[in-house]
């Protein structure tokens, strides 16, 4: 074993997946925890990792995704009423990003939903309870709905090569698979849902594997398959989501962040027909305006790592906010990240950030750094 998990781990609180033993077979070098379970975090240096995403196809286990099934009779109305996005127009074999809101318009979650059925979804959920925050609502709700935690374990596939990847796992039904769009199938008897969806900013897919007990056997299967496109194993590329302008639950947004701070105002339906937790908060709130938004910037000297802890900004030697996420991004030859200031200084050229070494010179910039438009992860 490359990483001995004994180092972050003492009994079996915390859940491996059903790729785990694969991934440690596969030389992975450390883990962090989230939702409970071991997440992978890499094989090789992260921008080794970052240059076989962009190059040709990479796998990452991310069962610690944990799914939340919504089903009943009431299912789409208690699934309209925990987010403040409009979900009449998602179809049965669709999927949309989607923001949970509490009454204040703090931000519980932000998953991934797929309708299954007309009234089944599920949530593909970031590192919060969320099967918690669902029962808690539904307790008084009157709804007739039933809520559980599943045992399924997504795999991205992502980068150039994924389309050709999955076209040798599942055929050319994914050749047509829109964005957003997914499908329930089987590879060598395995079953699995394929959703065109990641978390990279790059062309990419998901496997939903739904048998837990063949995690390994589909690594292997994909393993082999992506042989011939340079396929290689990694974790979470920071670089790639950053340069994306891909936000990060529990780093980049929390509960105490609404979606008008964070420029996610496209993902909130104000007027939607049925009801939502945090309407009239997050009404209130585009009405006045919000007193803190985040945003994009460079920042000056040598080569960053991901930052490990919140950096302070400062203005006229005042603190004023603070970097959420920053990292180098290679290709752009810079240091680029977010920052959470108050709004009054968003309009600042300059500023200072307190970061391990010294202080560094930073610039508002716009995000997404790149492809702003997200015509690479839509590509057809």
């Amino acid at each position: 074993m490359i990483f001995d998990p004994a180092r972050i781990q003492r009994g079996a609180r915390l859940r491996r997946s059903p790729y785990f033993e694969a991934t440690q077979r596969a030389g992975c070098r450390g883990y962090t925890v989230y939702n409970h379970m071991l997440l992978p975090i890499r094989y090789d240096s992260f921008e080794a990792e970052y240059r076989r995403l962009l190059a040709d196809v990479t796998l990452w286990d991310v069962s610690v995704e944990r799914n939340v099934e919504i089903a009943g009779r009431d299912g789409l109305r208690f699934a309209e009423l925990l987010t403040p996005r409009d979900l009449s127009k998602c179809r049965v074999g669709e999927g949309r990003y989607v923001l949970l809101t509490d009454d204040a318009g703090g931000i519980v979650n932000d998953p991934v939903l797929l309708r299954l059925e007309e009234n089944r979804f599920w949530l593909a959920c970031a590192d919060s309870d969320v099967l918690l925050w669902a029962k808690g609502v539904a307790r008084n709700s009157g709804m007739d709905v039933e809520l559980r935690e599943l045992d399924v374990a997504p795999l991205q596939v992502q980068g150039p090569k994924s389309r050709d990847l999955l076209q040798a796992l599942v055929g050319e039904r994914v050749l047509s698979l829109g964005y957003y769009h997914f499908f329930e199938t089987k590879i060598d008897a395995i079953p699995v849902i394929v959703t065109r969806t990641g978390w990279t900013g790059e062309l990419g897919y998901e496997l939903y594997l739904l048998d837990p007990a063949r995690g390994v056997d589909l690594w292997k299967r994909v393993l082999k398959a992506g042989k011939r496109y340079r396929i290689a194993p990694t974790g979470p590329s920071d670089i790639r989501r950053i340069e994306a302008g891909i936000l990060n639950y529990g780093i980049d947004m929390t509960l105490d962040n609404n979606p008008y701070e964070l420029g996610l105002e496209r993902l909130v339906n104000l007027d939607k027909a049925a009801d939502f937790i945090g309407r009239d908060a997050l009404r209130k709130i585009q009405r006045e305006g919000v007193k803190k938004k985040l945003v994009g910037v460079e920042i000056g000297g040598s080569k960053m790592d991901l930052n490990m802890t919140r950096y302070p900004i400062r203005v006229e030697g005042k603190t004023a906010g603070f970097i959420t996420s920053c990292v180098h991004s290679p290709r752009l030859k810079r240091n680029i990240g977010y920052a959470m200031l108050p709004v009054e200084r968003t309009a600042e050229k300059r500023l200072k950030i307190d970061a391990p070494g010294g202080t560094r010179s930073a610039m508002i910039v716009p995000m997404p750094f790149i492809d702003p438009k997200k015509a690479i992860v839509k590509s057809s």
